[in-house]
């Protein structure tokens, strides 16, 4: 065949014959390379090299790379009335609850907000917690993240109390924690509900979306931040951290302190913030 009529499938055997002379992949770095290879020659789509790409990271992650920090687990009394109950759960939007005891190193169970469907009586008198609440998973937080999940999939838990080394209660990690890992961000329909940009859970302590308008956060807590050069909280914030903060990094603006609970590597997505008392520092 002439120079002028090439065999279009020589690049093919020659990229093919390079690749058996290499060998397969000697480890992570090159594997990704590969990867990253075949989606440069859409052999795969960006989001299912990303994917493959957090498959790997899980491997490598531990529990506590991932885990929600005992501070800002939204828990539930042993003792509580079952108003107090309902109202927490209507309230955090969340479908599962660590139920503790004197403190929050005292994890006595896990409540599914499913299970209050069926109880009676409004005002709480012959409510008896102990009767619906299960039994509490721990994990230590050294534990690998792909494990985790073939845990929780082999016992179908979905929420899992993280302990120490000591056996103090570290956080807590959901099912959803870890995959989102692999998928990114999982919005459910408390993330998307109208008006849940401000979420209160316990007495000056919030949930809030990094996408929260500051004009909107100005109102809520009678403050005067200026939006003339950031339109959302998370703009604001990530202007103070001067850099794309990780999860559980901690910054505190006038009297509202900020702990980033969800990010990637694009964006932040989820606060949870502290009004820190007058004169704190």
């Amino acid at each position: 065949m002439s120079d002028d009529d090439p065999d279009p499938s020589r690049g093919g055997w020659l990229r093919q014959i390079g690749m058996s002379l290499a060998g397969p992949p000697r480890d992570r770095e090159e594997l990704v390379e590969v990867l990253a290879e075949a989606q440069e020659n859409q052999l795969l789509d960006v989001d299912a090299l990303w994917m493959m790409q957090g498959v790997l990271r899980v491997s490598e992650q531990q529990v506590r790379d991932i885990m929600i920090p005992r501070s800002q687990m939204v828990v539930i009394d042993s003792d509580a009335e079952l108003a107090e109950v309902r109202a927490t759960a209507a309230e955090s939007g969340h479908s599962r609850f660590p139920i503790i005891g004197e403190s929050r190193d005292e994890v006595v169970g896990i409540l599914l907000a499913k299970d209050l469907l069926g109880v009676e009586g409004a005002d709480g008198d012959a409510f008896v917690l102990d009767a619906i609440v299960r039994p509490a998973v721990y994990v230590p937080e050294s534990k690998r993240v792909n494990v985790l999940l073939k845990e929780f999939k082999a016992s179908r838990n979905h929420m899992a109390v993280v302990v120490d080394e000591y056996g103090g209660v570290a956080g807590l990690v959901t099912i959803e924690d870890a995959l989102e890992q692999i998928v990114g961000e999982i919005d459910d329909e408390y993330d998307e509900a109208e008006g849940a940009n401000i979420l209160r859970q316990e007495k000056n302590r919030y949930q809030l979306h990094a996408l929260t308008p500051v004009d909107e956060f100005n109102r809520y807590f009678g403050t005067d931040f200026s939006d003339d050069e950031f339109d959302t909280v998370g703009g604001l914030v990530m202007h103070e951290f001067g850099h794309m903060p990780g999860r559980g990094e901690t910054t505190i603006i006038d009297r509202f302190q900020f702990n980033v609970q969800r990010a990637d590597s694009r964006r932040i997505h989820l606060f949870q913030m502290t009004v820190l008392p007058e004169g704190a520092e």
